[in-house]
């Protein structure tokens, strides 16, 4: 690994600050939800120690230069050519596509996603009263594909499909080839597209993303975009949306507003900004860092625990476990790692029933911790095969 300049290696106690990923339960090790257990980017973290020097904290506006940011990160680094007047701000990715199934399609509609896939997907289209299609990926010799013909057939009866580009949990950056198909196809059946692209930043090292709207032509497109997952500022609540097809926009634009989900965190502006100006070179090492893990974990799998195979994942920092040799459903075995070891790692079938048989890992954490989840996922795993009398 390069010579790396930023601190990737502290343990950080993030006990007893109110996070969702250390103080909602009590597991000793929790490696599920997609935040990181590093320290931000200096910039970021002095640019909001400077916002807070001033003592009012009031009602904030989304400033230009926020915008700017944007367009200059996405132009700069993957030849997407964003303008202000394209561009929604709202407080999430997930708010945003709620707002969008609200506006953009009725009750009993049909959507289309990816199975397996982020979980939340499935929680925002029920909970509005929708009806979910799963196009569920190919699994063939460890690689993730697209069943286009079932594709196709699904969106025929959809009003709108969800991409995950990169895709969580699998970490397949989609090509332009297969990003043009789905364009093409959601041109055939008149649907509308929403990509969302929270994890392009976290490739490997050699990797890029796609985006959606430089691999289409497809006038039906919207992209939600945020660094919350790349710079690991989830708490500011900050995000994007962009399509240049402004009747859509004007849509979702007005119902952003009824859902309220348009507003700006006092602190956000000052965090995105410092972020996409100045941090370029620590997400950089972080990429390395992540890439690094990555390979921790393979060789450790490899070496102490070869019945848990790695899936190839060339983005975002959530690894996708095939744990199917073992033959225990994923929440079973979720669940006894959790018991056993207090271990939390994210079942597999909450992304899709064709999700059972996986588990998901959030490795964004210091190699001490990585090393200290492999060894618990390890001492469940023979645990658990002790109970089961020896069958693997």
């Amino acid at each position: 690994m390069k010579n790396i300049k930023y601190d990737f290696e502290s343990v950080i106690d993030r006990k007893n600050t109110n996070s969702l990923k250390w103080d909602l339960f009590d597991d000793d090790y929790p490696m599920w939800v997609a935040d990181m257990d590093f320290k931000v980017a200096p910039a970021i973290e002095k640019a909001v120690q400077k916002r807070a020097s001033h003592p009012v904290y009031g009602y904030t506006i989304v400033p230009d230069a926020l915008f700017e940011s944007y367009i200059r990160w996405w132009d700069r680094r993957y030849g997407f050519k964003m303008s202000k007047e394209h561009m929604l701000y709202s407080t999430g990715v997930m708010p945003s596509i709620s707002s969008m199934i609200r506006c953009l399609t009725d009750v009993g509609d049909n959507i289309v996603i990816q199975s397996p896939v982020y979980h939340v997907f499935f929680y925002v289209i029920e909970d509005n009263n929708r009806n979910v299609l799963e196009n569920q990926l190919n699994y063939e010799n460890g690689i993730y594909s697209i069943d286009f013909d079932d594709l196709d057939e699904k969106l025929s009866k959809s009003k709108l499909m969800i991409l995950c580009n990169p895709h969580n949990p699998v970490g397949k950056i989609w090509s332009k080839e297969d990003i043009a198909k789905i364009g093409e196809l959601c041109r055939k059946n008149d649907v509308v597209l929403i990509s969302d692209e929270i994890h392009c930043d976290l490739t490997d090292p050699d990797a890029k993303y796609n985006p959606f709207e430089t691999s289409s032509d497809y006038d039906k497109a919207i992209t939600c975009l945020s660094p919350s997952k790349s710079f690991n500022i989830a708490g500011f609540q900050s995000s994007i949306v962009h399509t240049k097809n402004i009747h859509l926009l004007e849509k979702i634009k007005t119902q952003m507003h009824i859902d309220n989900s348009d507003s700006c965190n006092v602190f956000a502006t000052a965090a995105v900004i410092a972020a996409y100006n100045e941090s370029e070179d620590w997400l950089e090492e972080l990429k390395e860092v992540l890439h690094e893990n990555k390979l921790i974990v393979n060789d450790y799998l490899a070496s102490e625990l070869p019945i848990v195979k790695l899936v190839r994942c060339d983005a975002t920092y959530l690894l996708w476990l095939d744990c199917s040799a073992l033959k225990v459903p994923s929440k079973v075995l979720s669940g006894f790692l959790r018991t056993n070891q207090g271990l939390f790692l994210s079942a597999g079938s909450d992304f899709g029933q064709c999700g059972d048989g996986f588990l998901r890992m959030n490795i964004a954490c210091p190699p001490e911790l990585l090393r200290e989840g492999l060894g618990r996922l390890k001492a469940g795993i023979t645990a658990l095969n002790i109970i089961n009398k020896g069958l693997y």
